[in-house]
């Protein structure tokens, strides 16, 4: 094996979709630096990013009920759906700006308008859901949010869900038809096309050994050359890991102060797919409903409309999984090897603490596909098994930490952003909301990590994301223009589309 050394101003390590938007957004503030993109598969988007491998939501709490909790007086909290719906209008922002610029085309290989329902069954969830309804619908980012809890009117917006239906149990809906659904599969293929074209280097079949310290201050990072099976040392000022679930191990090998503590917790996912135009047809939405008692938020179920290589699909999913690996195409010795006497406690903590989860799992683990289907049938009654298959979605890890609200060994559902104290290094942990928010968590990495860039960035900030820095709930009449602006951008525009 020879080695060689190179340095650089910038590494991305992954080739998702957030190092693709990492690496756009500081190619139109910083075009004159000089970045490196290392992934260990052959192409990019083939993880979490990938299309078969998410659900495909342009998260907005537009129909995600763990979004909003019901508080102990019974009301409302609107607030994490409020802040997930802004970050996802600064995507479609970003989005807008690199299509109106030319700089990426055909945007609706990647986003289509999709109706977003929540639906539940029981008096006590459509209570609840029509509370949610009342508190979200006179704000202005859920403005033509619409109710019922009126059978034949449910017929018209989810036909394939109510025929069939035998039960009288109360049953409810909301639905908005400003959702959308994104192939961030695509997406992500469409910016590093686009990063290419502006001389980034990308290097496939690249995998990320180590990441050391150098004397200087800047970052060395040990490379396996899979093709010619050698190992490169590269040197940069700043590292992103957005490795997906593998971005733990190397945030890890880091030895950064902020890396301890840290622990992650696997979790696979299958879904039910349908690719039978007959029934196809039938459907058009994303409808979701309520997590079981004692499921995790990311294993709420789901029937979606989903836009696959230019065909309509039917997943419906997920169900949880386990697999010790923290990637699809990662090793079995993933979560052992995660292990380190700095984050054993964390772990042991997490584990005593999550006993109902990991039984949780176990039995989805157990499930036949007859189970499965009969699950199914909960959202549609009349489904048969032989319409559906299986696919294996992606692996997520759930970020595991001590925090000062859930103490020692707490499980963490969302997407986070860990850094070093001086900017250099910088890595991406958890799972949803993830993709569809990855201009907010990218904006984040620049604010902890180029601080003394900021203010001569703002400019162009603002010019691609008009938002920026702004509240849009606060700002009701600007939302209002840049959601119009966007969906035409976007071709949002047209309630329906004819896709074949």
């Amino acid at each position: 094996m020879s080695s060689m050394q190179t340095k650089t101003d910038i590494i991305l390590i992954g080739a998702g979709v957030m190092s693709a938007t990492l690496g756009s957004l500081l190619k139109e503030l910083a075009p004159e630096w000089e970045i490196k993109v290392f992934e260990k598969l052959a192409n990019p988007g083939e993880e979490s990013s990938n299309e078969w491998n998410n659900a495909g939501t342009g998260h907005s709490a537009l129909c995600e009920l763990n979004y909003t909790s019901e508080k102990s007086d019974g009301s409302i909290d609107i607030s994490k759906a409020i802040q997930i719906n802004e970050q996802f209008q600064l995507s479609r922002q970003f989005w807008s700006y690199l299509v109106n610029r030319n700089l990426i085309q055909n945007p609706q290989d990647f986003i289509m308008p999709i109706p977003h329902m929540s639906l539940v069954q029981g008096e006590d969830n459509v209570t609840f859901l029509k509370k949610r309804f009342k508190a979200l619908s006179s704000n202005p980012l859920f403005q033509g949010m619409e109710f019922s809890e009126d059978p034949e009117k449910l017929k018209e917006w989810i036909p394939l869900i109510m025929e069939g239906r035998t039960t009288n149990e109360p049953i409810a809906a909301t639905k908005i038809d400003s959702g959308t659904d994104v192939n961030f599969g695509a997406l992500t293929r469409m910016l590093f096309d686009h990063l290419k074209s502006k001389d980034v280097e990308i290097n496939y079949n690249h995998s990320v050994k180590d990441i050391k310290r150098a004397n200087d201050g800047s970052w060395e990072v040990k490379v396996h050359n899979i093709a010619s099976d050698t190992i490169e040392y590269h040197t940069a000022k700043f590292v992103f890991i957005g490795g997906g679930g593998g971005s733990l191990t190397l945030l890890q090998k880091t030895g950064i102060a902020e890396s301890k503590h840290i622990g992650g917790f696997p979790v696979s996912g299958l879904f039910l797919v349908c690719n039978k135009p007959e029934i196809v047809e039938q459907h058009h939405a994303k409808v979701y409903g309520k997590a079981k008692v004692g499921a995790p938020p990311m294993s709420v179920p789901h029937l979606d409309t989903r836009f696959i290589e230019h065909k309509k699909t039917l997943l419906f999913g997920p169900f949880a999984g386990f697999s010790p690996k923290f990637l699809k195409t990662g090793s079995n010795m993933d979560l052992l090897n995660s292990v380190k006497p700095n984050n054993v406690l964390t772990m042991l903590a997490a584990g005593a603490k999550n006993v109902p989860l990991t039984k949780y799992l176990i039995q989805q683990l157990m499930l036949s596909k007859e189970q499965r289907i009969e699950e199914l049938r909960e959202f549609i009654p009349n489904a048969k098994i032989e319409d559906w298959d299986i696919v294996t979605a992606g692996q997520r890890v759930q970020v595991i930490k001590d925090t000062e609200t859930g103490g020692k060994g707490t499980l963490q559902f969302g997407t986070e952003v860990v850094s070093a104290a001086d900017g250099s290094i910088a890595a991406l942990l958890g799972a949803s909301p993830g993709a569809s928010t990855a201009v907010h968590v990218m904006l984040e990495v620049l604010a902890k990590c180029f601080p003394q860039h900021l203010r001569e960035w703002e400019p162009k900030i603002m010019e691609m994301i008009p938002s920026y820095g702004l509240s849009l709930v606060e700002n009701p009449e600007f939302f209002h223009d840049i959601h119009t602006s966007t969906a035409q951008t976007l071709n949002l525009s047209e309630k329906e589309l004819v896709y074949s």
